[in-house]
Protein backbone atom coordinates (compact mmCIF):
# COMPACT_ATOMS: atom_id res chain seq x y z
CA UNK A 1 0.00 0.00 0.00
CA UNK A 2 1.53 3.41 -0.92
CA UNK A 3 2.87 5.69 1.76
CA UNK A 4 1.79 9.28 2.20
CA UNK A 5 4.51 11.57 0.90
CA UNK A 6 3.94 13.93 3.84
CA UNK A 7 4.39 11.25 6.49
CA UNK A 8 7.39 11.82 8.78
CA UNK A 9 9.87 9.02 9.30
CA UNK A 10 10.17 7.98 12.96
CA UNK A 11 12.65 5.41 14.24
CA UNK A 12 13.00 3.64 10.89
CA UNK A 13 9.25 3.15 10.30
CA UNK A 14 7.36 5.80 8.36
CA UNK A 15 4.32 6.76 10.46
CA UNK A 16 1.58 8.37 8.37
CA UNK A 17 -1.05 10.43 10.15
CA UNK A 18 -4.21 10.31 8.04
CA UNK A 19 -5.29 7.72 5.45
CA UNK A 20 -6.73 8.98 2.19
CA UNK A 21 -10.05 7.66 0.90
CA UNK A 22 -8.42 5.03 -1.34
CA UNK A 23 -6.45 3.70 1.61
CA UNK A 24 -9.53 3.65 3.82
CA UNK A 25 -11.39 1.56 1.27
CA UNK A 26 -8.59 -1.03 1.41
CA UNK A 27 -8.42 -1.32 5.21
CA UNK A 28 -8.42 -5.01 6.18
CA UNK A 29 -10.90 -6.21 8.77
CA UNK A 30 -8.34 -7.72 11.12
CA UNK A 31 -4.80 -7.17 12.25
CA UNK A 32 -2.82 -9.69 14.27
CA UNK A 33 -1.35 -7.03 16.55
CA UNK A 34 -4.80 -5.77 17.53
CA UNK A 35 -5.91 -9.31 18.41
CA UNK A 36 -2.72 -9.59 20.44
CA UNK A 37 -3.47 -6.43 22.41
CA UNK A 38 -6.89 -7.86 23.25
CA UNK A 39 -5.36 -10.84 25.05
CA UNK A 40 -4.56 -8.74 28.13
CA UNK A 41 -6.51 -8.86 31.38
CA UNK A 42 -8.11 -5.46 30.78
CA UNK A 43 -9.74 -6.66 27.55
CA UNK A 44 -10.62 -10.15 28.78
CA UNK A 45 -12.20 -9.11 32.07
CA UNK A 46 -13.28 -12.08 34.14
CA UNK A 47 -11.40 -14.50 31.89
CA UNK A 48 -8.07 -12.94 32.80
CA UNK A 49 -4.87 -12.58 30.81
CA UNK A 50 -4.85 -15.06 27.93
CA UNK A 51 -1.04 -15.10 28.05
CA UNK A 52 -1.00 -16.62 31.53
CA UNK A 53 2.14 -18.66 30.81
CA UNK A 54 4.57 -19.49 28.02
CA UNK A 55 2.53 -22.44 26.75
CA UNK A 56 -0.54 -20.21 26.46
CA UNK A 57 1.50 -17.72 24.42
CA UNK A 58 2.62 -20.42 21.99
CA UNK A 59 -0.92 -21.82 21.75
CA UNK A 60 -2.31 -18.37 20.93
CA UNK A 61 0.29 -17.87 18.19
CA UNK A 62 -0.51 -21.32 16.76
CA UNK A 63 -4.26 -20.66 16.74
CA UNK A 64 -3.75 -17.55 14.65
CA UNK A 65 -1.27 -19.10 12.25
CA UNK A 66 1.66 -16.97 13.44
CA UNK A 67 3.55 -20.14 14.43
CA UNK A 68 3.09 -23.54 12.79
CA UNK A 69 2.64 -26.72 14.83
CA UNK A 70 6.15 -27.99 14.11
CA UNK A 71 7.79 -24.84 15.38
CA UNK A 72 5.37 -24.60 18.29
CA UNK A 73 6.28 -28.10 19.40
CA UNK A 74 9.96 -27.25 19.10
CA UNK A 75 9.78 -24.17 21.30
CA UNK A 76 7.72 -26.05 23.89
CA UNK A 77 10.39 -28.75 24.10
CA UNK A 78 13.07 -26.08 24.36
CA UNK A 79 11.10 -24.37 27.13
CA UNK A 80 11.36 -27.55 29.24
CA UNK A 81 15.15 -27.40 28.90
CA UNK A 82 15.41 -23.63 29.27
CA UNK A 83 12.61 -22.47 31.58
CA UNK A 84 14.33 -19.17 32.38
CA UNK A 85 14.56 -18.29 28.67
CA UNK A 86 10.90 -19.21 28.18
CA UNK A 87 9.90 -17.01 31.12
CA UNK A 88 11.93 -14.13 29.67
CA UNK A 89 10.18 -14.61 26.32
CA UNK A 90 6.79 -14.31 28.04
CA UNK A 91 7.93 -11.09 29.76
CA UNK A 92 9.06 -9.80 26.37
CA UNK A 93 5.68 -10.63 24.82
CA UNK A 94 3.83 -8.75 27.54
CA UNK A 95 6.16 -5.78 27.15
CA UNK A 96 5.45 -5.66 23.42
CA UNK A 97 1.73 -5.96 24.10
CA UNK A 98 1.75 -3.03 26.53
CA UNK A 99 3.50 -0.80 23.99
CA UNK A 100 1.01 -1.81 21.29
CA UNK A 101 -1.98 -1.15 23.56
CA UNK A 102 -0.69 2.38 24.13
CA UNK A 103 -0.30 2.74 20.36
CA UNK A 104 -3.86 1.52 19.73
CA UNK A 105 -5.46 3.72 22.38
CA UNK A 106 -3.38 6.92 22.23
CA UNK A 107 -1.12 6.70 19.20
CA UNK A 108 -3.33 8.87 17.01
CA UNK A 109 -2.90 11.90 19.25
CA UNK A 110 0.56 11.50 20.74
CA UNK A 111 3.89 11.68 18.96
CA UNK A 112 5.61 10.23 22.04
CA UNK A 113 3.35 7.18 22.15
CA UNK A 114 3.95 6.56 18.45
CA UNK A 115 7.69 7.03 18.84
CA UNK A 116 7.81 4.66 21.83
CA UNK A 117 5.86 2.00 19.94
CA UNK A 118 8.06 2.34 16.86
CA UNK A 119 11.16 2.02 19.04
CA UNK A 120 9.73 -1.17 20.55
CA UNK A 121 8.89 -2.58 17.12
CA UNK A 122 12.40 -1.84 15.85
CA UNK A 123 13.97 -3.28 19.01
CA UNK A 124 12.23 -6.61 18.41
CA UNK A 125 13.03 -6.58 14.70
CA UNK A 126 16.66 -5.78 15.42
CA UNK A 127 17.15 -8.57 17.95
CA UNK A 128 15.66 -11.34 15.84
CA UNK A 129 17.88 -13.03 13.27
CA UNK A 130 16.38 -15.32 10.70
CA UNK A 131 14.93 -15.67 7.22
CA UNK A 132 11.66 -14.27 5.93
CA UNK A 133 9.86 -16.49 3.44
CA UNK A 134 6.69 -16.61 1.37
CA UNK A 135 4.97 -19.99 1.61
CA UNK A 136 1.64 -21.47 0.48
CA UNK A 137 -1.13 -20.96 3.03
CA UNK A 138 -3.27 -23.99 4.05
CA UNK A 139 -6.47 -22.23 2.96
CA UNK A 140 -4.99 -21.19 -0.36
CA UNK A 141 -2.89 -18.27 -1.49
CA UNK A 142 0.35 -17.41 0.25
CA UNK A 143 1.53 -16.29 3.65
CA UNK A 144 4.65 -14.52 4.91
CA UNK A 145 6.67 -16.44 7.51
CA UNK A 146 9.77 -15.83 9.59
CA UNK A 147 12.19 -18.70 10.24
CA UNK A 148 14.53 -17.80 13.14
CA UNK A 149 18.11 -18.94 13.28
CA UNK A 150 19.85 -19.93 16.48
CA UNK A 151 17.69 -19.20 19.54
CA UNK A 152 14.49 -21.25 19.42
CA UNK A 153 12.56 -18.40 21.05
CA UNK A 154 13.87 -15.74 18.68
CA UNK A 155 11.31 -14.26 16.39
CA UNK A 156 8.14 -15.34 18.20
CA UNK A 157 7.09 -11.68 18.31
CA UNK A 158 8.08 -10.98 14.70
CA UNK A 159 4.58 -11.60 13.21
CA UNK A 160 3.07 -9.35 15.89
CA UNK A 161 5.38 -6.38 15.39
CA UNK A 162 5.35 -6.72 11.61
CA UNK A 163 1.55 -6.56 11.74
CA UNK A 164 1.79 -3.33 13.76
CA UNK A 165 4.37 -1.98 11.33
CA UNK A 166 2.02 -2.77 8.45
CA UNK A 167 -0.69 -0.68 10.13
CA UNK A 168 1.67 2.25 10.56
CA UNK A 169 2.94 2.04 6.98
CA UNK A 170 -0.62 1.80 5.64
CA UNK A 171 -1.74 4.86 7.67
CA UNK A 172 -4.35 2.80 9.51
CA UNK A 173 -3.73 4.28 12.95
CA UNK A 174 -6.59 6.82 12.73
CA UNK A 175 -8.93 3.84 12.34
CA UNK A 176 -7.59 1.96 15.37
CA UNK A 177 -9.47 2.84 18.53
CA UNK A 178 -10.83 1.59 21.80
CA UNK A 179 -14.45 0.47 22.14
CA UNK A 180 -16.80 3.34 23.06
CA UNK A 181 -18.32 1.26 25.87
CA UNK A 182 -16.50 2.57 28.99
CA UNK A 183 -16.71 -0.92 30.51
CA UNK A 184 -14.90 -2.49 27.54
CA UNK A 185 -11.14 -2.28 27.01
CA UNK A 186 -11.00 -4.02 23.64
CA UNK A 187 -9.42 -2.21 20.69
CA UNK A 188 -10.41 -2.70 17.07
CA UNK A 189 -9.71 -1.61 13.51
CA UNK A 190 -12.58 0.28 11.93
CA UNK A 191 -12.91 -1.16 8.42
CA UNK A 192 -16.18 0.65 7.58
CA UNK A 193 -16.15 3.01 4.61
CA UNK A 194 -17.38 5.98 6.62
CA UNK A 195 -15.01 5.34 9.53
CA UNK A 196 -17.77 5.85 12.11
CA UNK A 197 -17.75 2.49 13.87
CA UNK A 198 -17.80 2.95 17.67
CA UNK A 199 -18.00 -0.55 19.13
CA UNK A 200 -15.61 -3.49 19.13
CA UNK A 201 -18.62 -5.73 18.45
CA UNK A 202 -22.14 -4.63 17.59
CA UNK A 203 -23.63 -7.85 18.98
CA UNK A 204 -22.34 -7.16 22.49
CA UNK A 205 -21.17 -3.64 23.30
CA UNK A 206 -23.22 -2.04 20.54
CA UNK A 207 -26.42 -3.77 21.61
CA UNK A 208 -25.83 -2.83 25.25
CA UNK A 209 -25.52 0.82 24.26
CA UNK A 210 -28.69 0.64 22.14
CA UNK A 211 -30.59 -0.99 24.99
CA UNK A 212 -29.40 1.70 27.41
CA UNK A 213 -30.54 4.47 25.05
CA UNK A 214 -33.91 2.78 24.64
CA UNK A 215 -34.40 2.50 28.39
CA UNK A 216 -33.54 6.17 28.79
CA UNK A 217 -36.16 7.14 26.18
CA UNK A 218 -39.01 5.07 27.59
CA UNK A 219 -38.31 5.59 31.28
CA UNK A 220 -41.15 7.48 32.99
CA UNK A 221 -40.30 10.97 34.26
CA UNK A 222 -39.47 11.22 37.94
CA UNK A 223 -42.40 11.83 40.23
CA UNK A 224 -42.73 15.43 41.42
CA UNK A 225 -41.55 16.08 44.93
CA UNK A 226 -44.42 17.03 47.20
CA UNK A 227 -43.76 19.82 49.62
CA UNK A 228 -45.39 19.76 53.04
Amino acid sequence: MPLSSSAPRRGGVRAARTPDRAQADRVPRERLWIDFVNTDAAAQGATGDLLRDFDALVAWLEERGAVDEERGGGVRRRALLQPAAAAATLVEARRVRAALRALAERGRGSDKVRDDAVAEINRVLGRSAGTRRIEPAPEGGFTRTFVPTGDAFAGLMIPIVESAADSLLAAELPRVRRCADPRCHRVYLDATKNGLRRWCDMGTCGNRAKAARHRARVAPPPAPVRRA
